[in-house]
């Protein structure tokens, strides 16, 4: 686009000598701004997300996986990125990770999954699964900053280190920092393991367990 501008300047100039001219206060070719403010409804947001087309994700991506769930939810989770399962239904935790979370939140906070809101901090499914690039998660992080400020639940559960990092900046292991509390911006975010971990380390569920407990006692 720079390079348009000034060719259009350019030519601009050269015209004007043409005729004559010698010095010109006339204005240069100006580019608009771009808008880039975020709706202010899900609706308009989860539209302008399947539109998206900032991040080389958008180039591999099936669908976006914007999130679902209750949009007043006190209780929201915040997972890394869609998988595979993900990318093709186009919902957020729907494989076994997702069948996982769903017994967790029915079994031991007691609701059902329609009760809370979930989302990923990334939309679109990173390459062979990997994790999001730095670049892709800033990139991406302002629409699930907006998911926040629309539903303002009352407490957010981080799913793993990278969406704890990319919510609060800190990059302490996952370990260390599960079960912990930390309030921020109108919520209290509360980190745990990851559904994908627990399944490949199921002895970490009892932690998890306790986790969730807390949870649930913060809700009354």
């Amino acid at each position: 686009m720079k390079n348009l501008k000034n060719a259009l300047l350019l030519k601009q100039l050269y015209l004007l000598k043409q005729l004559g001219y010698n010095y010109t206060s006339v204005n240069a070719f100006k580019e608009e701004e771009p808008d880039l403010t975020l709706p202010n409804t899900l609706e308009k947001l989860q539209k302008q997300a399947h539109e998206c087309h900032l991040c080389d994700l958008s180039k591999s991506r099936t669908q976006v996986v914007f999130g679902e769930g209750n949009t007043s939810a006190t209780l929201m989770f915040v997972g890394e990125a869609p998988g595979a399962t993900e990318d093709s239904s186009g919902k957020p935790f729907t494989g076994n990770s997702g069948e996982l979370l769903t017994k967790m939140i029915e079994n031991v906070l007691e609701l059902s999954r329609s009760d809370v809101y979930i989302t990923n901090m990334v939309k679109c499914r990173p390459r062979d699964n990997a994790a999001p690039t730095p670049v892709e998660a800033h990139t991406c992080q302002p629409y699930l900053l907006k998911q926040i400020e629309l539903i303002e639940p009352k407490i957010i559960v981080a799913l793993g280190a990278t969406a704890y990092h990319y919510l609060s900046g800190d990059d302490s292991p996952i370990a260390k920092i599960r079960g912990t509390v930390h309030e921020k911006n109108g919520y209290t975010l509360i980190p745990t393991y990851h559904p994908a971990y627990l399944l490949r380390n199921p002895s970490a569920k009892k932690e998890v367990f306790e986790d969730l407990k807390m949870i649930k006692s913060l809700l009354a």
